[in-house]
C-alpha cells in the first residue's frame, strides 16, 4: 500500500484508526482504506452512525461557544482527532482574540496533521499524549506553556470516553485533570448510549463488535454510568440530554431519530 504523503513514518497502514475512521464519518480526506472498510461495516451494524458524529460535532460548537458566553477562553480538547472545518479553535477564535486551545490526541495521523494546520498560530498548541496518563497531558509545556490553570478551563472530551475501558479507569484519569482545573472550569462530554435512544440494545452491541473486531472497544455506557464522569462538577441546564437537545439553536424535531442515540452534557466546578 502506497503511503500519502501527509502519514507519518512508522504508521500501520494495515490497522484501522478510531480517529480515522471519525474523519471518515465526517467527509474528511485523511483515512486510509483499512479505515474505510472498518467504518462501512460499523455503519451497516448501526445505521445513521455519520449523522451521529456530524450531531456530536455540533453539540461541541454549541458547547464551545457556551463556554465563552461564560467567559472561559481556555479549552483543553482531548481525544481532539483529525482536524475538520468548524474545529474548536475556529469557534472559539471567531468570538474571541483571547481564545487558546490545546488539542490532545493519541493518533500519530492526528497530531501530525494538527501540527500542519495550526502551524505559525500561536493561540493553539498539539500535544501527543493519552487521556490514561493525565498527569502527562496537564504537565506538558505544550499546555503550561498556554494555558493559564490559574482561570477557568473548558475540558474537551467528546466522543472520547466511550473508548476508554472501566478497567483502564476513566473516572479516574478524569478525577486527575478535574483536580487540576480551578473553580469555574467546565466539562463537556457526549458519549455513546443506547439508554432513553431510538434503537435497540443489541444494534449499540452489533457496532461496538465491529470497533472490537477492528481493535478498539466502544462502550455504550448507561446515563449513571456516564452521570458519573460529572461527580463533583454541577450539571448546567438542560442536563444530561441527547446531543441535540443540549441548548439547540432552533427548533429540535425534524432530526433523524437515529442523532437522538447517545448523551452529551455540561457540568461546571464549584
Amino acid at each position: 500500500m502506497e503511503r500519502p504523503a501527509w502519514a507519518p513514518h512508522g504508521i500501520d497502514l494495515s490497522v484501522p484508526s478510531v480517529s480515522r475512521m471519525y474523519d471518515y464519518y465526517l467527509g474528511g480526506s485523511h483515512n486510509f482504506e483499512v479505515d474505510r472498510a472498518a467504518a462501512r461495516q460499523a455503519i451497516a451494524a448501526f445505521p445513521g452512525l455519520p449523522k451521529i458524529m456530524q450531531t456530536n460535532r455540533a453539540f461541541m460548537r454549541r458547547a464551545v461557544r457556551f463556554a465563552l458566553g461564560e467567559g472561559v477562553t481556555q479549552f483543553l480538547d482531548i481525544g481532539s482527532g483529525i482536524p475538520t472545518f468548524g474545529n474548536v479553535h475556529e469557534v472559539a477564535q471567531a468570538a474571541s482574540d483571547e481564545a487558546r486551545v490545546v488539542y490532545v490526541d493519541n493518533d500519530p495521523v492526528a497530531v501530525a496533521h494538527s501540527r500542519a494546520v495550526l502551524e505559525g498560530d500561536e493561540r493553539t498548541a498539539v500535544l501527543a499524549a493519552d487521556f490514561r496518563s493525565p498527569r502527562q497531558i496537564v504537565e506538558a509545556p505544550e499546555t503550561r506553556g498556554l494555558l493559564d490553570f490559574d482561570r477557568p478551563v473548558a475540558l474537551l472530551l467528546v466522543a472520547l470516553l466511550h473508548f476508554i475501558e472501566d478497567k483502564d479507569d476513566p473516572w479516574g484519569s478524569l478525577a486527575v485533570l478535574r483536580d487540576a482545573l480551578p473553580a469555574g472550569s467546565l466539562l463537556v462530554i457526549n458519549h455513546a448510549s443506547v439508554d432513553g435512544g431510538t434503537v435497540p440494545a443489541e444494534r449499540g452491541e452489533n457496532v461496538s463488535s465491529v470497533y472490537r473486531n477492528a481493535g478498539s472497544n466502544l462502550i455504550m455506557r448507561s446515563r449513571a454510568e456516564v452521570e458519573r464522569f460529572f461527580d463533583d462538577f454541577r450539571l448546567v441546564e438542560p442536563g444530561l440530554v441527547a446531543a441535540p437537545n443540549w441548548r439547540p439553536d432552533g427548533p429540535v424535531g425534524q432530526e433523524d431519530p437515529v442523532v437522538f442515540n447517545g448523551l452529551a452534557g455540561v457540568g461546571r466546578k464549584a
